[in-house]
């Protein structure tokens, strides 16, 4: 018998989250790609839908080996109950858990935080930062139900927002700050557990939520942001899920409570 890692990426269906999912099956873990797939009527730009998490499933599929490994499920990440039973419906079917990454995201604003629509408000913060602390108390469980020597990894996508104060976005800069404290509140809970909890920090990084941004700034395209990074360029998803795959794996066993920038210079 083949000992191979499971894992779960939460808000998977596009972007980072889909990135994660092949680099993921890539090096071998069993997958299972979880994403709301539908839209958030409090927020006023297209999700990711049922063909976009069909997408990326193939893609995982088309980098794995053994293809069948990799499964999609549609739940709202921030529904607790619901992250607990797709963490359940895994462990049956595959023995145990040993990874969540968590990359689901929103952003909204492009006003000052008094002047922000309380839908959207609320929508930043069930995505941003209730989704992360419901996918914790869902998965973490599991990584512990491991029998020991465990490497559980619990890996969450924050922002260079979580450092930088930027305008317009007080709400999406407040949830990201609140994911690196709570993986570093998480990394000493799981003290001597083997199991680790990490952020991934990264920079203008060419997704949908980097479009909407440059909506919100009335900004041409996204590449206007490019400019505020060293690099000179936006990061691919793809360069950010190497670092999520590293951190969601064994090898990572000596970092926890850490937020990697992976920003382009941008927090330089």
């Amino acid at each position: 018998m083949i000992a191979r890692r499971v894992s779960l990426v939460i808000g998977g269906a596009r972007g980072i989250g889909a990135a994660t999912a092949v680099a993921l099956a890539a090096r071998g873990d069993a997958v299972v790609v979880a994403d709301r797939a539908a839209d958030d009527p409090r927020l006023p730009y297209a999700l990711a839908g049922p063909a976009d998490l069909d997408a990326a499933v193939a893609g995982a599929r088309a980098a794995h080996a053994t293809p069948e490994l990799v499964t999609g499920v549609a739940v709202d990440a921030t529904d607790e109950d619901a992250l607990r039973a797709v963490v359940a419906a895994t462990e049956a079917e595959h023995g145990g858990l040993d990874a969540v990454v968590v990359t689901a995201g929103a952003v909204a604003g492009g006003v000052p935080l008094w002047e922000m629509p309380r839908d959207e408000l609320d929508a930043v913060l069930d995505v941003d930062l209730r989704a992360a602390v419901a996918a914790a108390r869902a998965g973490i469980p599991a990584l512990l139900r491991r029998a020991p020597p465990r490497s559980g990894r619990f890996v969450v996508v924050a922002s260079a927002a979580a450092s930088r104060g930027l305008p317009m976005l007080a709400a999406y800069c407040a949830a990201k700050a609140g994911v690196v404290g709570l993986v570093r509140a998480l990394g000493a809970e799981l003290r001597g557990s083997g199991v680790t909890a990490n952020a991934v920090s990264p920079g203008s990084t060419d997704t949908a939520i980097l479009a909407e941004s440059a909506r919100l700034y009335d900004l041409r395209s996204a590449t206007d942001f490019a400019a505020q990074q060293p690099l000179e360029r936006l990061i691919d998803p793809r360069e950010v899920a190497a670092v999520l795959a590293f951190l969601a794996g064994p090898e990572s066993a000596a970092v926890t409570g850490s937020d990697y920038a992976v920003d382009g210079g941008l927090s330089i």
